[in-house]
């Protein structure tokens, strides 16, 4: 039975953790409120632009464009998106194990794994699965060169024929406590990726349309790294905070716990010392 010094270490011990999670808890609701703001501003401007695209797509003929080449999805390139850092509950886990289970669906064909994020490469690093290309600590000082960076080499691999399709899974920020695994093709972009408009759309070029695919294109794909990035990185504060208070809420609870334990054995050892004392005087 532990005595009432361990039990002191003990709750001292549980009350240093419970400052740790309570500190952590506020610095990730702080930048939870930014990276918030950044999503609801990049989620309009990302889907206009995959709409506006692929409207185009579908009524322009005689345009080409590497990225708009669609072939067999014989080698697939899937973009993994996790966090650097751990302790943000199933946040994770959920992305890794929706990865694993692409891996298992398209076992028949060549899948290409693009790592952002260490705890995505570590995970697949340790099974063994090669990766062709990883891009790790960006979500410190997350920004759109990430992406642009992020893009290119997505662009490059498609452009060159080294794969046929390139899909992401990332988790999508729903809310506060709520994060949705999202598993979105990216290219080849047609115009079956997308709810169709309202009306019938129009389109006047004041340039040739091939020149505006060039430009747009490669944008494009920027655009939807850049929200996906975005996503993830609000997903990932808010799932910390969650867990960074419940960790709060079960250090109290065990905190209390130690507590009572505490008083009843000191409770127990003061009775224990009457009882010796009486005992003595009714000897004497």
């Amino acid at each position: 039975m532990p005595n009432l010094l361990d039990i002191r270490r003990r709750i001292r011990s549980v009350k240093n953790t419970q400052q740790l999670t309570k500190a952590m808890k506020t610095v990730s609701a702080a930048k939870l409120r930014r990276a918030q703001e950044r999503v609801f501003s990049a989620r309009p401007y990302a889907e206009q632009l995959k709409r506006v695209l692929a409207n185009l797509t579908a009524k322009i003929e005689n345009v080409a464009h590497p990225l708009l080449e669609i072939r067999p999805e014989e080698r697939i390139l899937l973009v993994v998106i996790t966090a650097d850092r751990g302790l943000c509950g199933a946040f994770n886990t959920n992305v890794l194990r929706a990865a694993s289970s692409f891996l298992r669906e398209h076992g028949g064909k060549k899948v290409i794994l693009a790592t952002v994020g260490r705890k995505g490469r570590d995970f697949f690093r340790r099974r063994g699965i090669p990766i062709g290309f990883e891009f790790v600590n960006i979500f410190s000082k997350l920004d759109y060169g990430h992406a642009r960076d992020i893009s290119e080499a997505i662009a490059k691999a498609y452009s060159d024929a080294d794969v046929d399709a390139v899909y992401i899974v990332y988790n999508e920020f729903k809310s506060v406590i709520q994060q949705r695994i999202a598993l979105e093709k990216v290219l080849p972009l047609t115009s079956l990726d997308v709810e169709p408009a309202a009306g019938e759309i129009e389109y006047i070029f004041e340039q040739p349309p091939q020149e505006i695919f060039n430009r747009l294109l490669p944008r494009y794909l920027e655009v939807q790294i850049y929200r996906a990035l975005l996503e993830s990185a609000a997903a990932e504060h808010g799932a910390r905070m969650a867990s960074m208070d419940a960790a709060t809420r079960n250090a109290g609870e065990m905190i209390d716990m130690l507590t009572l334990n505490m008083n009843r054995i000191r409770q127990a050892a003061i009775t224990k010392e009457i009882i010796e004392v009486v005992s003595g005087a009714g000897a004497l």
